[in-house]
């Protein structure tokens, strides 16, 4: 019985992943442009009909602003007007611009609670034809999880949630399990020197918690350009937060 039983879940999962593979293939995949990254990722590059989770390495700000403007920069890659749903309508529209999301191409969708941001990213992802929907969120349960991620499937449309923690013990929320095809955790480092004195480009961590039918990974990059790009840049012993930080107003 148990030899019959491991057989039958064995070709429920061939199944599972064979339709996961199609969708995957019609959607196609959004790549950075960095072979490291692109190689660890499954086809290439970020599925476009998937839902992706990111989230700050801390509790801080600026953290969380580095994870959202690596978000900007991914929806800023993409073709089409970008949904941003939120709760809270402070973002610094000019540093958004610096990571190459243009202020023309976004659309703003105010909630009251997240219940209507997760509505409101649903309902956009059904909608189709958009370059990207990003959502601001604290917590993102299995089951909205799910219903986001099968949305972007049947659209392949990329929905991206930026996890945006108030206080400390939110961010124990992000080790819970949601159907996101990746999850990524952004962390600020010292910046990249400059031959003369100024601000150095913004440097990251960024950490690829999950990635369906890949690896987790980690890389230290330069932050998003004007274009949206980023790349792997060496160590550096400066530190600058000051774009990082201005991303959300007070």
């Amino acid at each position: 019985m148990t030899v019959a039983r491991e057989h039958v879940l064995a070709d429920l999962r061939e199944r599972i992943s064979a339709l996961e593979g199609g969708i995957a293939r019609r959607a196609g995949s959004l790549p950075f442009g960095v072979a490291e990254i692109d190689a660890t990722l499954p086809g290439g590059g970020l599925a476009r009909g998937a839902l992706h989770e990111f989230a700050g390495g801390g509790a801080g700000t600026v953290d969380g602003a580095a994870a959202a403007l690596f978000a900007a920069g991914i929806a800023a890659r993409t073709t089409g007007q970008v949904v941003w749903c939120l709760t809270r309508p402070d973002l610094f529209m000019p540093a958004l611009a610096q990571s190459g999301l243009h202020p023309g191409r976004v659309v703003f969708v105010e909630g009251d609670k997240e219940e209507d941001v997760l509505a409101s990213m649903e309902e956009c992802l059904a909608y189709g034809g958009l370059g990207a929907v990003v959502g601001e969120l604290v917590r993102l349960p299995m089951t909205a999880s799910r219903r986001l991620q099968l949305a972007a499937e049947r659209k392949g449309t990329i929905a991206l949630a930026v996890r945006r923690w108030r206080r400390q013990i939110e961010a124990n929320d992000f080790g819970q399990p949601t159907a996101a095809t990746t999850r990524w955790r952004i962390s600020v480092l010292p910046s990249v020197d400059l031959p003369v004195q100024g601000v150095g480009r913004p440097r990251w961590l960024l950490e690829l918690m999950r990635s369906r039918a890949g690896e987790c990974a980690e890389f230290e990059i330069g932050a998003c350009d004007d274009k949206g790009r980023i790349d792997i840049l060496p160590r550096s012993g400066d530190r600058s937060d000051s774009e990082s930080r201005c991303l959300y107003s007070a």
